[in-house]
Order: structure tokens, then sequence, then C-alpha cells
């Protein structure tokens, strides 16, 4: 009850009697920005979320049933004289943020209940000290004029929206749109920790570059995407299906525990994931302790030749450090190892810095950055014991259908054949399966582009030499083009293969051969 009661004085602005100091310690000082948040409950309509029935109470569900989404917005924005947020302001936000019917006071009985219970193993003096920390934001506060490349964080499995809002409001000062949403899963608030549950987050995150669009500030052809932990799995997905994402931090992010998930993804490959990454990593697991099957050879950022990848490991951070709101302002002190909590907030602040740099890097185009970036360990002016650094950069241009395209553009259709086996010894995964040669081979003829026609539809042939349909497509290609011999020869080689292909024959007719 105590707690409870702490909270309520709290949230309602009621004097409490002993102070504490709160356990993490902002050090990098803010950027030239003040900080605005805003909050918006929408849906997104393309997606269901409730079934017909409550999976708890087994009652029929009724209101909206469309997909939920709690949108914290950060922003610079322009100066005032309105108090910033508090911790206990953006705890509040976490009650039901997947439910916006809730009546108003019914509402806040339930943000003070869940403000209670992230405190309730506190003490009570570090609970309202904890509570009470100021933070950078100010709700609503009036926009600076511009536009900012736009960051979309996603949270750890399960989490609320402003687990890191610490990082977010950081970020907003130094002149970035920071948009984030909670972390739940396809049909509840529960995550599920299996491909449709990441996926649920994936699809969010493309909801919310949508949302982008929208907004006077964003700069939308500047997008990065963070993740925590089981969001840093979903942002790298949500890359491998958008190459608009021109930038991943990854927060400990489980694509580096979880490769059978990626592999299940399928589409989340080394050619598709060529945004820049930068991965913030925990200390260093004892090798006992590593799972099995977790090794160099299993590992996704090893595979990713094709995009810049910076690994920076924080040797004082656990897992759950990563995470300043749930973790370090408001981890019972007991719970500390290791590393005592100036470190940790020491070790945060290095975090906040390579991210800004990375970000300047990618998404400013900052050259300074990119160098320090490159930088060792020794020379980034961290202490010699606290992070280590390791920098890798891409291979070039993946082996893709796009890029693929581009290279017959720039070396001519009559090069198809010795493209495509370039490619193949680059990345033996490479493929242009027949029937999608096939389709660009007519799409090129309906263009009035014969010759390349012909030499995709040559390609498609040499790749699938027991296909009638194959050579059949081809030998239309050739007609097309006037060449007849090779025509007829085609068509021959398509009835050999099916001597029931009618097409063929009536085209060897019109051409005037016999099959």
């Amino acid at each position: 009850m105590r707690f409870l009661l702490l909270s309520l004085a709290l949230l309602l602005g009621l004097p409490c009697a002993a102070r504490a100091e709160s356990n993490f310690t902002r050090l990098n000082p803010p950027g030239p920005h003040a900080v605005g948040l805003r909050v918006v409950e929408q849906y997104d309509f393309s997606r269901g979320y409730r079934g017909p029935t409550d999976l708890v109470t087994g009652k029929p569900v009724t209101g909206e049933r469309a997909r939920p989404v709690q949108t914290l917005i950060w922003y610079p924005a322009e100066p005032g004289a309105t108090p910033a947020m508090k911790v206990a302001d953006y705890l509040r936000l976490g009650a039901n943020d997947d439910d916006f019917s809730l009546p108003p006071a019914e509402r806040a009985a339930q943000a003070a209940q869940f403000v209670q219970g992230r405190v309730a193993a506190l003490p009570p003096a570090r609970a309202q000290a904890e509570l009470a920390s100021p933070m950078l934001a100010v709700r609503d506060a009036a926009a600076a004029a511009g536009q900012w490349p736009v960051v979309i964080y996603a949270p750890s499995f399960g989490a609320w929206s402003f687990e890191n809002a610490d990082l977010c409001e950081y970020l907003a000062s130094q002149g970035y749109l920071v948009i984030a949403s909670p972390s739940i899963g396809q049909a509840s608030r529960e995550m599920t920790s299996n491909l449709e549950g990441v996926e649920a987050q994936v699809a969010d995150i493309r909801f919310l570059i949508g949302f982008a669009h929208g907004l006077p500030q964003a700069d939308s052809s500047r997008v990065a995407v963070i993740g925590f932990s089981w969001g840093g799995l979903a942002n790298v997905l949500a890359a491998a299906k958008d190459s608009r994402i021109g930038a991943l931090v990854s927060l400990d992010g489980s694509v580096r525990y979880w490769p059978d998930l990626v592999k299940q993804a399928g589409y989340a490959t080394p050619a598709r994931n060529t945004a820049p990454l930068l991965y913030v990593a925990a200390r260093p697991v004892e090798i006992e302790e590593l799972p099995e099957g977790r090794n160099k050879a299993t590992s996704y950022l090893n595979r990713l030749k094709y995009a810049d990848v910076y690994r920076v490991t924080l040797y004082p951070m656990t897992h759950p450090n990563f995470s300043v709101m749930f973790d370090q302002r408001l981890r019972p002190d007991a719970q500390y190892q290791d590393y005592d909590k100036a470190e940790l907030s020491s070790a945060y602040a290095w975090l906040e810095t390579y991210v800004r740099r990375f970000l300047d890097a990618y998404l400013k185009g900052d050259t300074a950055s990119r160098a320090f970036l490159d930088l060792p360990a020794a020379s980034s002016g961290a202490p010699a014991h606290l992070l280590k650094v390791n920098a890798s950069h891409s291979q070039g241009t993946p082996p893709t259908r796009a890029s693929f395209a581009a290279e017959l553009a720039r070396r001519g259709a009559g090069h198809a054949s010795e493209i495509y086996q370039s490619f193949k010894a680059q990345e033996p995964d490479f493929s242009l399966p027949e029937d999608e040669l096939n389709a660009w081979g007519y799409q090129l003829m309906g263009m009035g582009d014969s010759k390349a026609a012909v030499a995709l539809l040559r390609l498609a042939a040499e790749l699938n030499k027991d296909s009638w349909n194959a050579f059949d497509s081809l030998g239309e290609a050739y007609a097309n083009d006037g060449a007849k011999p090779q025509a007829v020869a085609a068509y021959r080689q398509s009835l050999v293969l099916n001597p029931k292909n009618e097409h063929a024959v009536a085209q060897l007719a019109v051409l005037g051969a016999k099959p």
C-alpha cells in the first residue's frame, strides 16, 4: 500500500518525505535543440488485432478490433518555460498502451497501478527519486522549424515504447525525429517468441515509417531504425524488406541470438541487408555459457558482406542494462554485480555517443563522425577498460536482380550469361528463377527491346535446359527479333522436350518450317 500511496503522491504532485538520488546519471549534455514529445493513439486499419472473443475473459470483444499503435514522437522543439516531463510521466504511458477506449478515471487508476508496479521492489526514498527524475522532453511543445532525419525506435520483447526514452530524447536534442511504439504480439499485448511475433513488430516499424511521411518535421528520405533486443531482430528484418531504411542500430539485438528465426524469415539474406549497421553489444558471455550452435559460422553479423558493420562491445553492460528506464533507473541496488551504477552511466553515455556519431555519419553525411567510427577503442577517448570496437566495410554491390539489371544496362544485354556467372561466383545463393526471367523477357518484348528480350530468354533456356517452356519463349523472342533460323531451332528443341507443345507446332508453321 505504501508504494501505491507514494506513486499517487508523485502523480498528483503531492510532497513526499525522504529524498534520495536516481541510480542513473545523464553524462552527455543534450544537443542544441529543446525536446518535445507528442503522443498519438492511432490504429493500423490494414491489420486486425483483437479477435471476436477476449482471450482472458472469454467474453465477446466490443469496440475497435484494428491494430492499436500507441505512437510516441520526440522532436526538436522551441525553447519554453513549461516544465519537462519526469520519469513517472513516462511510466503512466505504459498502462493500456494497446487499449485507447478506457474512460479517463479508469485510465488514471490503471496508470497509478502501473507506476506502483514498476517501483514496488525499491525502497520508498529511492522510488521517489527515480519517479521524480527530470527528463528532457516537454509534452506537446511547439516544434522547431525545419525537417529532420527520421529514427524509428523498436523496443525489446513485449516492452513499452519509452523503455529508452533517455536515448530518444538525446537524439531529438541532436536534430532527429524519433518515433516509437510498443512491442506487442500479433493478436494480443503479449509478444510471442516466433516468426509471427517478430514480423508483427516488423509491420509496426513499417507502419511508423509510413506515418512519418505525414509529419511536417520529417525528412523521410533519411530513415534509420534502432532496436533493442527483440527490436534488434525486427529492425534487421524490416530493412531486408524495405531498402528505404538507410541505417540500423542494434542494441544487443536478437539478430545475434536467434539465428534460427533469421533463417526462417528466408528473405533476410546478406544481399538484401545492405544498410550500414551499428551493433552495440553487452559484455561477452563466457564460452561455457554460450547456447548450443552459436558460433562464428552461425553469426548473422559475420555474413553481412555488403554492409558497413560496426561492433561496439561495452564491458560494463549486461543485456538488461540497455534499457535505462526499466533497468538502470528502476533496478534494485542489490542486483548490481561486477560494475556499479556510475560505470553503467558512463557506459550508456558512450552508447549514446556511438549511436549519435553513427547516425550523423550515415543520415547526415558527417565525415568527421564517419572517421570516428573507424577509430580503434584506444583512440576514441573512452576509458581503456570500457569498450572494444570492431569495424568491417562493405565488399561492394550485392548480386541481386536490381544490380543484375543495372549491370545489363551498363554492359549490354549480350553479356547476360557472363554477368550471371560472375554474380553466381560472387554469391552462390544468387539465382534468377525461370518464371522471373520469362516474365522479364516478355516485358522487354512489349517495350520493343527485342535484343534484350532474346538475351534474357536465352539465359533462361541455358539455365533450364530441360524446360520446354523456356525454349518455346526463346523461339518467340527470336521470331520477334527477325531471327528465323534461331527461332526454328528453339521451337524444335521445345518439341523435343514436349512433343505435345501445340504452340511450337503452330509457330513453326507460321515460320514455314516443319516440326
